[in-house]
């Protein structure tokens, strides 16, 4: 039996107007390649660097967020090595003295958060159009980008442990707004040490696993790791420390290439760049701007909306649902005294958020206020569940309020007691065997009625009013 112990390796692309050190626009959805660039990006002679004071902040922004200690002296230094698609044949990136030190998530000990240059990005695909026939093609719009990298402690010890981490880190950058952390855009790239070893005091030989791009990689690679590794002390046979690769197609890793150290790197201080005095920045208002986070928003809505872990979870996921929510609370909250948060909730998390996915927008065309109305008109009897999903659709289309739409659509719910009363009685006598086993005490049987009730008047019966008087003629005529 082996212990596992990993490691994670993170990048994520910070959300700034322009790169990292020059001019350039940063904008991670431009398709036109090598449209972006600049002198400074592309590494020209004699071309000069210039500190992006916004990427700077959103670091500080990120090291508070994850309880780590902003140091008062930060620099820049030249990492080198080559590779086709870094222009200067180095990366400007950090070592000795990150921006952020220390850190917690997860349980998860944060080692360091450094702030470095992307590379820019390799297509091998389209030679034809280029009249080649195979071809590697370099697009440098990703070259020079802000990049965030953390470097966590070899405190998680399974491929669940290693994804809820990342899963959660995305979170906090989505919510500081510092990254849109999209892992199928490049945006957030994941890089897993793995090592194991008999002993939980003692580390085995470390394999770093890279292009991982998917949280379900992330963790297939990693339980692949751990079996091949252990598959290979079982043999008897030695680990290699390396760097391999995920094959999304095979569900392997591969081997690239020996694993470098910090000196095959060569860090010095990039004599173009001024050391970072971090004392500048106001670093109690940053403190004081960040913005609720995510595991303090769970606390929160457990204690105010006594909602099930499940909806909080999918609300919370995703900071435009858990505001959306909030807003539509709120307004629900100013129509009755009673507001069904949980109703609420369920909306938001299945019918509105299907909507969502059908069709990119439809979360702002759906105010807050139109769906705490909709959820008021069910509370109130006015509006039926199931003509509330219809209604829902129509107002995503539109736009308009929920009870403009049921009168215009003639969604109202039918509430008038006598047509009721005439509608259940035939239901009743059309379904005679249905009220007698109800009388036989088989509650489904009122279900069965009341749904038939409900067809018949194309889901417009108020429910409750549909039960009383069902119960109240099944008494009269069976029970007697």
């Amino acid at each position: 039996m082996y212990i596992p112990t990993i490691g994670l390796e993170i990048h994520a692309e910070l959300k700034t107007k322009t790169k990292m050190f020059c001019s350039c626009k940063n904008d991670p959805d431009e398709k036109k390649p090598n449209t972006n660039v600049c002198p400074v990006c592309l590494g020209h002679p004699g071309t000069l660097p210039v500190i992006n004071k916004s990427a700077v902040e959103l670091m500080i922004k990120i090291g508070l967020a994850l309880r780590g200690k902003i140091t008062s002296h930060s620099q820049f230094d030249r990492k080198s090595y080559f590779y086709p698609d870094l222009p200067k044949g180095y990366q400007i990136s950090q070592y000795e003295h990150p921006i952020v030190q220390e850190g917690f998530l997860r349980d998860v000990r944060i080692t360091r958060v450094h702030l470095e240059e992307d590379a820019g990005r390799l297509v091998h695909s389209g030679a034809a159009s280029y009249g080649l026939q195979a071809a590697s093609l370099v697009d440098f719009n990703r070259a020079g980008l802000p990049l965030m990298e953390l470097v966590t402690e070899p405190d998680i010890h399974n491929a669940d442990e290693a994804v809820s981490f990342a899963k959660s880190l995305q979170e906090i950058l989505r919510y500081l707004d510092a990254s849109d952390a999209n892992m199928e855009k490049g945006q957030m790239r994941i890089e897993a040490n793995v090592s194991i070893a008999k002993e939980e005091t003692k580390l085995g030989t470390k394999v770093e696993v890279k292009n991982i791009n998917s949280f379900k990689a992330v963790h297939d690679a990693i339980r692949y790791e751990i079996e091949r590794q252990s598959g290979l002390l079982d043999e008897g046979k030695k680990i290699i420390q390396e760097t391999r690769g995920w094959d999304d197609v095979k569900n392997t890793t591969v081997s690239q290439r020996a694993k470098e150290e910090a000196n095959d790197y060569r860090y010095f201080p990039d004599p173009d760049l001024p050391p970072l005095d971090l004392s500048v920045f106001e670093i109690k208002k940053i403190k004081g701007e960040l913005p609720e986070l995510p595991d303090e928003k769970r606390y929160r809505f457990i204690e105010e909306y006594a909602l099930s872990k499940d909806l909080i979870e999918i609300l919370v996921s995703e900071r435009e649902f858990a505001d959306y929510f909030e807003e539509a609370a709120s307004e629900l909250r100013g129509r009755t005294t009673k507001p069904d948060y949980r109703l609420l909730a369920n909306y938001i998390t299945s019918d509105l958020r299907g909507l969502i996915n059908a069709e990119n927008g439809m979360l702002k065309k759906t105010p807050p206020e139109h769906l705490a109305h909709l959820v008021f008109l069910i509370q109130e009897g006015k509006l039926t569940s199931r003509l509330a999903k219809d209604l829902l659709a129509k107002m995503s289309e539109t736009g308009d309020d929920p009870e403009n739409l049921m009168k215009s659509e003639g969604m109202e719910a039918l509430s008038d007691e006598g047509e009721l009363r005439k509608i259940i009685e035939e239901v009743i006598i059309k379904n005679e065997k249905s009220a007698a086993d109800y009388k036989k005490g088989k509650q489904n049987a009122l279900q069965f009625l009341i749904g038939q009730v409900m067809a018949k008047t194309k889901g417009k019966a108020e429910p409750g009013l549909t039960k009383t008087i069902l119960e109240k003629l099944l008494k009269e005529k069976f029970l007697n």
